[in-house]
């Protein structure tokens, strides 16, 4: 189905957008590494391929010729070296996962298929990621600028969402996540609600698209490409050290796609964009113009404030079920929101930052298997933690009471970074995370007050130190702090 027919299948159905596509499930294990390993193989057995010509052989295996990539790309069928490609892939029984790989679709049942599960915790679909880095392979090889970047990652698929759902709330016309079956050893990912052409995975593979295909298109005419697999295993397989965290980190990784996508992408005047892609679509699709006054203007401007909500003020938030939650022990309480306060915290156990998503992940277990057992809590009392991963991990989340701070709770988010901050301090992108994205976050989406009041634990509760004295002499600095 071609992406304009999408749309219509949208305005028809009046619903939101589910494929009917059943396959085969896939021996191979459904994360990032497993593809890296499967292009490096390619690789490995075809000596002196170039980046470019396995991504456009991978876009040929997967059907991804559509008119706009056509228009910006060419078509993959008219490159021999792809089709040599395509015919070892699809003849290796081990490369055979490529295409489900690929191809992106979601079933009946809210199964998302054609997304990765990335080292960092987060999902990623691969087609708007490879149609990224295509693009800047080609731009740098014909030495010009990285022409319909935008429109193949993210404003092609924005566009045809916000048009298709103008009856929906703004809110559901982006989303949603999902979780895996099993984050050790994923083979399903299985969305909370039913999906829009923009589901989450999708927005993150548009991004790291954006941002791979942005720095591969400014490199040196004089510098070699580097291989395709080297390529994604710099962005997303890269190691932190503890004490510094993302803050000595100067090349572009995954955590950080949000933040790099918006300074490459805010420059630009994206509802103009969105527009300039939905007019190509319409023109290729040779359908006939959507005028302005029939709300597509509108709809593109509301989605697109929810688009920069969403994905770039609000930070990337693990969900419980992706760290591996057990259930609440206990009946969920509501929070009465807004709130008008912000409790910081450090754990103090565990003691040293977290800086890798395995990590994190099994400290939040470690935090909730103890409050539960040995505190005799419903559930992990935290509403949210903060790693040094890049990452913010969800607790009791937004909407539910949590056991932070003592006599406080129903009136505060209760947030702490895991570490002992005593005598040292969290990384600085940690506490970016907490001090400018988290609050812009909880005060744009109706969380917390404007006027809200940061505290730290032991200003409120006489018996503890927390949040150590080292991070308390810090936030004593922090806007909306109050003695």
């Amino acid at each position: 189905m071609t992406p304009f027919g999408l749309g219509l299948f949208f305005i028809l159905g009046l619903s939101y957008f589910m494929t009917i596509y059943s396959r085969p499930a896939g021996v191979h294990l459904r994360n990032m590494d497993s593809f890296v390993r499967a292009v490096q193989q390619v690789e490995d057995s075809n000596p002196g391929l170039s980046p470019l010509a396995l991504v456009r052989a991978l876009r040929r295996t997967a059907g991804h010729d559509d008119p706009m990539t056509i228009h910006f790309l060419g078509s993959s069928y008219n490159l021999s070296d792809a089709e040599v490609l395509e015919t070892a892939i699809l003849n290796a029984s081990s490369f055979s996962f490529f295409d489900k790989a690929i191809h992106h679709i979601v079933t009946d049942s809210g199964e998302e298929r054609g997304v990765v599960l990335a080292p960092d915790g987060t999902t990623v679909a691969l087609a708007p990621l490879l149609l990224g880095i295509e693009t800047g392979l080609k731009a740098k090889m014909e030495g010009t600028p990285a022409v319909g970047l935008f429109h193949l990652t993210l404003g092609r698929t924005l566009g045809l969402s916000f048009q298709s759902l103008q009856d929906i709330p703004v809110s559901f016309r982006l989303g949603p996540n999902g979780c895996w079956d099993n984050v050790d050893h994923p083979k399903m990912f299985r969305l909370y609600r039913p999906a829009t052409l923009a589901t989450d995975a999708v927005i993150n593979g548009g991004m790291d698209g954006v941002i791979l295909g942005m720095d591969l298109s400014n490199r040196s005419a004089h510098e070699q490409p580097q291989a395709l697999s080297e390529i994604l295993k710099g962005y997303y397989s890269f190691t932190l050290h503890e004490g510094q965290g993302l803050d000595a980190v100067t090349s572009h990784v995954s955590p950080r796609r949000r933040e790099i996508s918006r300074s490459i992408l805010e420059p630009l005047d994206l509802h103009s964009q969105v527009m300039e892609a939905l007019k190509l679509v319409w023109k290729l699709e040779k359908t006939e113009w959507i005028a302005l006054d029939t709300g597509v203007g509108k709809a593109v401007k509301d989605g697109l404030q929810t688009f920069v909500h969403k994905y770039w003020d609000c930070p990337q938030i693990i969900p419980r079920c992706q760290w591996g939650a057990k259930a609440s022990q206990g009946t969920p309480i509501p929070l009465s929101l807004p709130l008008q306060f912000l409790y910081v915290h450090h754990t103090y156990e565990p003691s040293s930052p977290c800086l890798s998503f395995p990590d994190c992940s099994r400290d939040m277990r470690s935090m909730q298997r103890f409050h539960q057992e040995d505190r005799g809590w419903s559930d992990i009392g935290y509403s949210f933690v903060v790693g040094s991963d890049g990452y913010i991990y969800e607790g009791r989340g937004w909407r539910l009471l949590g056991t932070h701070t003592r006599g406080h709770n129903s009136i505060g988010y209760g947030v702490s970074i895991i570490g002992n901050y005593t005598t040292t301090l969290p990384s600085r992108y940690a506490m970016d995370l907490l001090r400018h994205h988290l609050v812009k976050c909880a005060v744009d989406g109706g969380g917390l007050v404007a006027n809200f009041t940061i505290h730290g634990h032991r200003q409120v509760v006489n018996y503890t130190t927390c949040p150590g004295e080292a991070f308390f002499s810090e936030i004593r600095s922090w806007e909306h702090f109050r003695e």
